[in-house]
């Protein structure tokens, strides 16, 4: 069989893993399969600048189109994968295209969950966010409404809801647990987020209980609470997380749980099929996680490029996210598994950092309008750099970018 990659994918961690294959001068075929009319392009701009309308579609694409033309790397849009054969190692698309492979990478990322149809009814108003696609729905929406309901308190929702905001919206926020960020954030961080909020006019309700929408006309008019409450509403954003697309990966019996099981490099139950991106549970910590993040695809194509390569490199991320919301940027470096204690650390109004620690160790910090200690977090848990608790707590330690010079030790 001749040498080539098939890779079921155009999102971040697809392009990553075709471009470390060239650039490390693999000579085989590569083949990217993507469900979307689109080149491979960022998502993360989707519920910032690109919903504000302060960038264009085109102006999203990772690369143009010459750059695949000249390195070798065939992008086929529009060619959703339905099955996978891998006995004869091919995968056949829903027009019925067959392609053959000698390494399969799926990275069929993920998808945003969606409220059961009983308490939505198809009516119209009610929108998710995930793609281009979605972007634009949500943007035409928008410009229509006055009274938005966003049911969530992730990322996805607090960036939408900022920028309805910010468009002279009445804003409502709804998060069925006790505080927003709840699957990333501590309690201080996201106290911090809930308070901008509300600071700009947008109420958070938490502990809530969605009991259903109701309609006018075959239109969403309003959100129902399980405490009573009816919150009028002209748009309804469904921003509840996401789930990885899985589907085809436990069609051909790999292995399964919450995402597509790999090892720490990315290979999966079966040889000649790897994984990266939204869609890979990978081992972390002790446990299976799984990263929907653009630092988790970039770094995790590489991983999976390096293994089919025949150079395989464990997996050892130092996972990063951001959030824009009003004229605050909320960034975290590390991941807050098992942490017993937090610290706050307020450099001046309007900036601050809370820590997250595991024994006394530093795991993961988050900050808010501090990039320079977000970067310098990210520098010292990249080289495994242990910062204990009691380091921070010294009075001229206000950031721990005060400790990134060489030699970079903070035993001193």
């Amino acid at each position: 069989m001749q040498d080539n990659v098939v890779i079921v994918g155009t999102g971040q961690a697809a392009l990553s893993c075709a471009v470390r294959l060239r650039d490390s001068g693999y000579e085989g075929a590569v083949t990217m399969l993507g469900d979307e009319p689109w080149l491979p392009y960022q998502r993360p701009p989707l519920s910032k600048v690109y919903l504000k309308g302060e960038t264009t579609a085109d102006r999203l694409e990772l690369r143009p189109q010459e750059f695949f033309a000249k390195g070798g790397i065939v992008v086929e849009r529009g060619s959703v994968v339905t099955s996978v054969n891998r006995s004869n190692r091919s995968v056949t698309t829903f027009d019925r295209r067959s392609y053959s492979y000698s390494k399969l990478v799926l990275s069929t990322d993920s998808r945003a969950r969606t409220l059961p149809d009983a308490m939505t009814h198809g009516l119209d108003g009610i929108l998710t966010m995930r793609s281009i696609a979605d972007a634009d729905r949500l943007r035409r929406a928008l410009a229509k409404a006055k009274r938005v309901v966003v049911v969530g308190g992730g990322y996805v929702g607090l960036e939408v809801a900022s920028i309805a905001v910010r468009m002279g919206h009445a804003v409502t926020i709804v998060e069925m647990t006790d505080r927003v960020l709840k699957r990333v954030a501590g309690a201080p961080t996201a106290q911090a987020i809930e308070e901008l909020h509300v600071r700009h006019g947008a109420p958070v309700l938490t502990n809530a209980q969605l009991k259903g929408l109701s309609g006018h006309h075959g239109t969403v008019s309003g959100v129902s609470l399980g405490s009573g409450t009816l919150l009028p509403a002209d748009l309804v954003l469904v921003a509840i997380g996401g789930m990885a697309n899985v589907e085809l990966a436990a069609e051909t019996g790999l292995t399964v749980e919450n995402g597509i099981v790999v090892h720490r490099f990315g290979q999966t139950s079966a040889p000649h099929i790897y994984v990266a991106g939204d869609c890979a549970a990978f081992p972390f910590g002790g446990r299976l996680i799984r990263l929907e993040s653009v630092q988790n695809a970039i770094e995790q194509g590489s991983v999976v490029a390096n293994a089919i390569l025949g150079r395989p490199v464990e997996y050892e991320p130092v996972p990063w996210f951001w959030s824009d919301q009003y004229d605050a940027t909320l960034q975290t470096a590390g991941l807050a598994l098992d942490y017993d204690d937090i610290l706050a650390v307020s450099m001046e109004p309007g900036r601050s950092a809370f820590w997250y620690f595991r024994d006394g160790l530093a795991v993961a910090v988050d900050t808010m309008n501090d990039a320079k200690t977000h970067m310098a977090a990210r520098r010292l848990f990249g080289a495994r750099v242990e910062l204990r608790r009691e380091l921070l707590l010294k009075p001229d330690s206000t950031s721990c970018s005060t400790f990134v010079q060489p030699p970079c030790r903070l035993d001193q």
